[in-house]
């Protein structure tokens, strides 16, 4: 078995970051495009707009990415606090089942109790029940109170 570890990505870890990155996008039901996955990963990180968190194993050569987590800034108006958005969250399909979605959920919670936000946020597909067990496992409420609503463009 491995030893994983949660580490913060810096745009030095874009390379490794953005095949993963592209595979969870397709997972999605997005076009495989390791280019724009690339590029937008790396303007996240150099204009400070998301903080990315990676599963990793290994060292040096053999280090490699299994798992990734994207934070995005936001506040509640009601609290008048800061709160994180738990956007992406992905793990390798070879290396689910490993607790590596539970290391990287703990570790998230750890960052964003420390940024003192108000909690984390998040959203899944409603046919995503793997993802739905993991985040109730890990203490997170479905919201029954309010609805959701996108106008996109």
């Amino acid at each position: 078995m491995l030893n994983y570890r949660f580490e913060r990505a810096e745009l030095a870890d874009v390379e490794e970051l953005a095949p993963l990155f592209d595979e969870y996008r397709s997972f999605y039901g997005q076009a495989p495009d390791p280019e724009a996955a690339r590029e937008f990963l790396a303007a996240r990180l150099q204009n400070e707009e998301s903080v990315i968190f990676m599963a990793v194993a290994g060292e040096g050569a053999e280090r490699r990415t299994y798992g990734l987590a994207q934070l995005y800034p936001s506040f509640s108006s009601i609290s008048v606090q800061p709160v994180w958005i738990l956007n992406d969250l992905f793990v390798t399909k070879e290396q689910r089942g490993q607790g590596l979605g539970s290391l990287l959920l703990e570790g998230v919670k750890g960052f964003a109790q420390g940024t003192g936000a108000k909690g984390l946020t998040l959203s899944t597909m409603t046919t995503n029940t793997g993802a739905q067990r993991l985040y109730e496992a890990q203490g997170y409420v479905r919201d029954e109170s309010f609805f959701t609503y996108h106008l996109y463009f």
